[in-house]
């Protein structure tokens, strides 16, 4: 018994310098992480995860994700495999790069590019012809107020997109409802669809329908579904602008005027920009429709924002609501003006 344990005290030290000795090979076998270095001489080694639209994304153990604009960059050298998207379509697989002097070096032998044919490090499957990316956002603004007047109000919007390399399907959807001391002072919603599909960058063609009302603007129903022609000026972060231009049968019926239907030239305008930072994002929309029938009767729906997050994918935007009618019915003013605070979820 007591040799046993003897033994045992003396191979302690062995099974010691085991440990060590593997958790020292393990550590060795690791594969060594990538490096970025900066114009200004810093270094930033981690994880290369992507790159898109000049700007190129890091994961370190010290900061987290980390990222970096493509023109404060001296040298890139990744030693994990990445996939490259090129700038006509082509994609590279399964090989290391090193981006230095405007230059992109893969790890076979010659396989060397000029930095401008590069587009995308690592991109996601829907970029490659794969599927679509879901993206979308919903949100709400409630207003309840008690003691002289008793307020309740409610306004909504929903907006997803599907998104393809090809193809692109878009589903909005708003509305408002007010109440005062028990009585209606708001009730209108809005929903439209969209089908886009791109020709030779920027340009693509689509399809809209949309279906609207507006109780307190005699609206019992406004219908129109007609083609049209998109282009995407700009799409960078700091300023991407995107505008459409096109043609719609229109129908409306109102609740006391006289029905009416003709056919409209529409339009639409979006615009964003991150130039404030922290995520946050300046925003304008506007969508508008004009009567050929009588060309005096324009009808414009703009909406100017700031969205920014706040926690998890949950986002915070104040904005302002612009429709303006010049066709509307006696006893309604033919511009509406909102303010509102709205919280919402993003993915």
């Amino acid at each position: 018994m007591l040799l046993d344990k003897l033994l045992q005290i003396r191979s302690l030290p062995w099974l010691l310098a085991l440990l060590v000795t593997t958790f020292a090979q393990a550590e060795s076998s690791a594969p060594p992480p990538d490096e970025i270095l900066l114009k200004n001489g810093s270094r930033i080694l981690g994880e290369v995860t992507s790159a898109r639209s000049g700007v190129v994304t890091i994961e370190t153990d010290f900061a987290g994700t980390i990222k970096v604009a493509l023109e404060q960059i001296h040298t890139v050298n990744t030693q994990s495999p990445v996939v490259l998207l090129m700038t006509d379509d082509s994609v590279r697989e399964d090989s290391t790069l090193v981006i230095a002097e405007e230059q992109v070096v893969l790890s076979e032998p010659g396989q060397s590019f000029p930095l401008d044919n590069l587009a995308i490090i690592n991109p996601d499957p829907w970029e490659l012809g794969e599927g679509y990316r879901w993206t979308g956002s919903i949100g709400v603004a409630l207003v309840r107020q008690r003691g002289n007047t008793d307020t309740d109000e409610m306004d909504y919007r929903l907006e997803t997109k599907w998104r393809s390399k090809r193809d692109r399907y878009t589903l909005q959807a708003n509305g408002e409802s007010d109440e005062a001391d028990g009585t209606k002072t708001a009730d209108n919603w809005r929903v439209s669809g969209k089908y886009d599909y791109f020709l030779e960058d920027p340009n693509y063609v689509g399809v809209l329908a949309q279906a609207e009302k507006d109780k307190f603007q005699d609206l019992d129903l406004r219908y129109l579904i007609g083609p049209y022609f998109g282009r995407q000026f700009y799409d960078e972060p700091i300023f991407a602008l995107q505008g459409e231009l096109g043609f719609s049968y229109v129908t409306e019926e109102f609740n006391l005027a006289e029905d009416d239907d003709y056919g409209a030239s529409n339009w639409s305008l979006s615009a964003t920009s991150d130039y404030l930072g922290g995520n946050s994002s300046l925003y304008f929309n506007q969508m508008g429709i004009w009567n050929l029938k009588d060309t005096s009767d324009v009808i414009v729906n703009s909406t100017f924002g700031l969205s920014y997050p706040l926690l998890w994918s949950i986002e915070a935007a104040i904005e302002v609501l612009l429709e303006y009618d010049s066709g509307a019915v006696d006893d309604v003013d033919s511009l509406d003006q909102s303010y509102r605070f709205r919280v919402g979820y993003t993915w």
